[in-house]
């Protein structure tokens, strides 16, 4: 039997609403179609959130037992600057810009992107198709919409026509907008005077002489719309209909909601069951964005080399600090925050490395099952990742309960408790194992442990001054001694 059949998992849809309880649409297949990036710059700091949030979905779904088809584009085509389709290709531009290919572009901040999530501790998507790579695909659909009269041929662009598609469907039912609304309340543009309705998006656009990535068509030299590709390639992949479909918050209209109505004026039917959509992250309060300079790049945080962070911190930390807030929520970064989350990892990770030394005893006094249950409550209530991580605390606050004979466990729940924070902090959160920093740990371990022999020393020829110095300046970096009858140990807060 596999895991998911003993679990309740419920998922917020933001087409209704709601959390619903989960079932995919085929048993124990779960199609899941995620909007990836526009590589037309280096991969900042909330673009990856998003990412992040659909990464521990994936982890997640892949434990409970399920088997995943986990799709993620790369837009190296057709993303205009604007929502309203005037200005140019944001990859083209850069090209431009730089004096480079287009493909060029693409291919330095792809490799910027994948670099980035490794370092994270990303799950490679089981495909990562491109606009590029499916140009045919886009046209067959625009052919099929202009067939089913949704769509209309002007001046070498194709245009859906929004107002025909409301007659008979709902567009705005995943934003919550109403058409009228949106109508009376929008002016036409200039450079889009080809268009019927102001509303209506491109499905095709002319490529002017000076626009640098084109394609024929059988309406002309040009290049997809934007919202285009991922109808193609969602449904290549997965199918008219599939399970979930992520993306980040700011993705629900227009994207999304073009999405949808792309999906049902060709197929006749919606193309989702679930839309998930990731809340934004913020800098000192303000929106993350890297037309207003208000941004961070992971690397940045990495290296320190920023005027933001008072120091470096690692992936795992960035991780463990981002997976602290839902999904859903919006998260302010800042350096007090970071560094809370810092403090918190190390007491985290410290606890799960007392377990090896856990001895067990012929009674237990804790309910392991209960806990672990706790577990996966929280996961399976919308991939609560803050309550899971309070859980985890609750069982290192176990951990130190029987490490300090106040409670006692048996040998199998020790075992089954190690096994739990185990699967939680490394599978399912992807904490990076801690071994992979091995040596480093080991040299710091060297270096404490010389101090502390130092510091012995300074007591035992009654120099205190010099033994409360050096306990002093470690406790500042973040280093606390802890004197105890078996002698010094320390602690990394």
């Amino acid at each position: 039997m596999k895991l998911y059949q003993n679990q309740t998992l419920k998922i917020y849809n933001s087409l209704s609403g709601e959390k619903e309880i989960f079932t995919p649409i085929h048993e124990g297949n779960i199609g899941m179609y995620v909007c990836g990036p526009t590589v037309y710059s280096n991969v900042h700091l909330g673009n990856v959130r998003t990412f992040m949030s659909f990464d521990v979905i994936f982890r997640y779904l892949l434990h409970l037992g399920y088997k995943v088809r986990y799709v993620r584009n790369i837009t190296d085509a057709g993303h205009l600057e604007n929502d309203a389709e005037v200005g140019e290709d944001r990859i083209a531009k850069k090209a431009r810009l730089e004096e480079l290919e287009p493909m060029e572009i693409v291919q330095r901040y792809t490799v910027d992107f994948h670099n980035i999530l490794h370092k994270l501790n990303f799950l490679p998507p089981s495909i990562e198709p491109t606009a590029t790579g499916h140009i045919i695909e886009q046209q067959e659909i625009i052919a099929k919409i202009i067939e089913n009269g949704f769509a209309y041929e002007a001046n070498g662009s194709v245009y859906f026509d929004v107002v025909k598609f409301n007659e008979t469907n709902h567009y705005g039912k995943l934003s919550g907008r109403n058409i009228e609304d949106m109508l009376a309340n929008t002016r036409d543009l200039d450079g889009v005077s080809d268009k019927k309705n102001p509303q209506d998006f491109a499905l095709w656009k002319k490529a002017e002489p000076q626009h640098i990535m084109r394609w024929p068509s059988p309406w002309g030299i040009g290049f997809p719309g934007w919202h285009l590709e991922c109808t193609a390639m969602s449904t290549k992949y997965l199918g008219e209909t599939f399970d979930i479909h992520g993306g980040g918050m700011d993705l629900k209209f227009p994207h999304h909601e073009c999405e949808i109505a792309q999906n049902e004026a060709c197929t006749g039917h919606s193309p989702v069951r679930f839309w998930m959509h990731a809340n934004m992250l913020i800098l000192n309060g303000k929106k993350m964005a890297k037309s207003t300079g208000n941004y961070i790049l992971p690397n940045e945080i990495f290296t320190g080399e920023n005027n933001i962070l008072s120091k470096a911190f690692s992936p795992n930390v960035t991780r463990f600090f981002m997976l602290q807030a839902h999904y859903r929520s919006i998260l302010d970064f800042s350096n007090d925050a970071i560094l809370a989350s810092e403090r918190g990892f190390n007491r985290l990770m410290e606890g799960f490395q007392m377990l090896p030394h856990l001895v067990p005893s012929s009674t237990s006094t804790l309910s392991i099952s209960d806990w672990k249950q706790s577990c996966y409550d929280a996961m399976n209530d919308d991939f609560n990742t803050p309550i899971l991580i309070a859980q985890l605390f609750e069982g290192i606050r176990m951990v130190h309960l029987v490490n300090d004979k106040k409670e006692s466990l048996t040998l199998d729940a020790i075992t089954d408790l190690k096994n739990t924070l185990e699967l939680f902090i490394f599978d399912v959160l992807g904490i990076a194992p801690e071994n992979q920093n091995k040596d480093t740990t080991d040299k710091l371990e060297n270096v404490v442990a010389l101090m502390i022999q130092m510091r012995n020393e300074a007591r035992a020829n009654k120099n205190f001054a010099l033994s409360d110095q050096i306990r002093d300046q470690l406790l500042a970096i973040g280093i606390q001694l802890k004197d105890g009858k078996e002698g010094t140990s320390f602690s990394v807060n």
